[in-house]
């Protein structure tokens, strides 16, 4: 069976609940090895991390921006001293879910941009990695990945990336992978899979950020909403069928991306190579 990593996925979301477990465990006989379950606030860090723990996945810390609206400046010491706490937990792979949001209106920019930019010094400060937000947002994220880079590559994913290929080769220029997920699943979303079928194979890594982000085959459109139909939700068992899609616009089979896509999650998260199960058949070094 092919081997994925979700590298994006909220595990800890209410939408779940007490069906989580069985979730997780749907998702693992699909050939989901391992789950990366990004933080969004701080009165989620023991969450995620106590979950990953749990559940044999791995975890970030960090503040979303959609959260930031109501975060306190000393959250940030927080964040620093949780990661300073945690710097021996070995299912701690990054600082994430960071970045900016231009999509959602209502947001302070200038917040935003002040607690992305002291997020990504911790980044450099721990050695770790970042998971990144970039909706609608992708040059101000790289104004900022280059003023605190250091002179160093980065290390992590723009989650999510819908960005132009321009952009996609401006973040892959500095180190990032670029999450595709059920978004790329859309007949319609042209340009995303465009991007999914010439960026470099080895600069894509999968997710589902589930549960949100639903491929179309769980999406409900407002009339079938309307009609009484609630929205689907996306579950990280989804993730080998989303794959499946980007197999086929690259023109390979699943489990060719299957391995090249954990290879570079793998490359990226460096903390994942020590986490994942020896039956998950890990792909051999490039």
């Amino acid at each position: 069976m092919a081997t994925f990593v979700d590298t994006h996925c909220h595990l800890d979301a209410p939408e779940f609940g007490a069906e989580m477990p069985v979730i997780r465990a749907r998702a693992a006989e699909r050939g989901v090895a391992m789950c990366v379950i990004p933080a969004v606030a701080v009165f989620n860090f023991s969450t995620v991390r106590e979950l990953a723990h749990a559940q044999g996945d791995a975890y970030a810390l960090g503040i979303h921006p959609l959260c930031t609206g109501k975060a306190k400046d000393e959250d940030v010491d927080v964040l620093d001293a949780e990661l300073t706490a945690r710097r021996d937990d070995p299912r701690l792979v990054a600082v994430g879910e960071i970045g900016l949001d231009y999509f959602v209106q209502g947001l302070d920019g200038p917040k935003q941009e002040r607690f992305f930019h002291t997020q990504l010094q911790l980044a450099r400060k721990h050695g770790l990695p970042v998971l990144i937000h970039v909706r609608r947002s992708v040059d101000k994220v790289l104004k900022h990945l280059r003023q605190t880079a250091g002179g160093q590559p980065w290390q992590g994913i723009a989650h999510a990336f819908n960005g132009s290929e321009q952009q996609a080769r401006a973040c892959i220029a500095l180190g990032l992978k670029l999450g595709f997920g059920g978004a790329v699943t859309f007949e319609r979303a042209l340009q995303l899979r465009r991007l999914a079928t010439t960026l470099p194979l080895e600069a894509i890594v999968m997710e589902t950020d589930a549960p949100d982000i639903q491929p179309h085959w769980l999406y409900r459109t407002q009339a079938e909403r309307e009609a009484g139909q609630p929205q689907g939700r996306n579950y990280p068992g989804e993730l080998p069928r989303i794959a499946d899609v980007v197999a086929g616009l690259r023109g390979i089979g699943s489990a060719e991306l299957a391995v090249a896509t954990t290879r570079n999650a793998l490359e990226t998260l460096p903390r994942l190579k020590n986490l994942m199960p020896l039956s998950a058949g890990l792909p051999e070094p490039a």
